[in-house]
């Protein structure tokens, strides 16, 4: 029988004394593709953060592979929200995606010609090869959204990890992000996304964790987004428009 390649057990997190996260636990299998929603406040990104060791965990335990963060990290990618980046720092989006490769180069080597191909390459996956020697600061959120994912594609992980890397992004670039992430999942990659939008839940996610400072549900899409879970998740304040077939949400408002 497969084993999870992620497992969370009673991981609970705080900021200020407030906390955040409380008694979360999931496991995940290989090859998928995770939605993780929730309520603003419900501890999304923090649970990305705490699983990285960006951010300290109060109790439980995270593995990946069955080993801790710290000897497994560089079979995982992580980015970030992208309001959490200063966009304003000086270079161009070749050198951040090279950046993807540290990793491998370590920090005190200069990446050399082969090192560029590849994050040129990442680039031009995500349709930004043009934009190479262009200064982050000029790219447009969108823009900028693909360089961060490229820089992550560089690094060929096994896990990616994503913190809202479809919000404020144009329609075009929503796409691209969304079927890059499909082509990860196709090959065995797993990939968990915090998400915002419900309505495109049911057509991007092979699986939904529901998270409101703990798991409310965690599944199979087609099995647990129902309307009973997006209430027990969101409190009952959601309001409801069109049909719901077989108990299976398909809009809202």
């Amino acid at each position: 029988m497969a084993k999870p390649i992620i497992k969370i057990e009673n991981l609970s997190a705080s900021y200020r004394k407030n906390t955040v996260l409380h008694d979360v636990n999931f496991d995940v299998m290989s090859g998928s593709l995770t939605g993780i929603v929730g309520p603003n406040g419900a501890g999304k990104s923090t649970l990305l953060k705490t699983m990285l060791n960006l951010h300290p965990a109060l109790a439980g335990s995270v593995s990946f592979f069955g080993l801790p963060f710290a000897k497994a990290k560089k079979r995982i990618g992580y980015v970030p929200q992208r309001g959490s980046v200063d966009w304003d720092f000086p270079t161009d989006a070749l050198d951040v995606v090279t950046m993807g490769l540290y990793g491998q180069i370590g920090w005190l080597r200069r990446p050399g010609r082969l090192h560029k191909e590849k994050a040129y390459e990442a680039l031009e996956k995500m349709g930004m090869a043009d934009y190479a020697d262009r200064q982050i600061s000029q790219l447009s959120g969108g823009q900028q959204q693909r360089v961060f994912l490229a820089r992550a594609l560089v690094q060929h992980a096994d896990i990616y990890f994503m913190d809202e890397p479809l919000a404020g992004v144009d329609a075009t670039t929503e796409r691209a992000i969304m079927t890059i992430l499909k082509e990860l999942k196709s090959i065995g990659k797993t990939v968990m996304v915090v998400h915002h939008d419900l309505q495109t839940v049911e057509d991007y996610f092979d699986h939904v964790l529901f998270l409101n400072q703990t798991v409310i549900k965690h599944g199979k899409t087609g099995h647990i987004f129902t309307k009973e879970n997006i209430a027990k998740t969101y409190g009952g304040n959601m309001h409801w428009k069109g049909e719901v077939n077989q108990g299976v949400v398909h809009s809202f408002e």
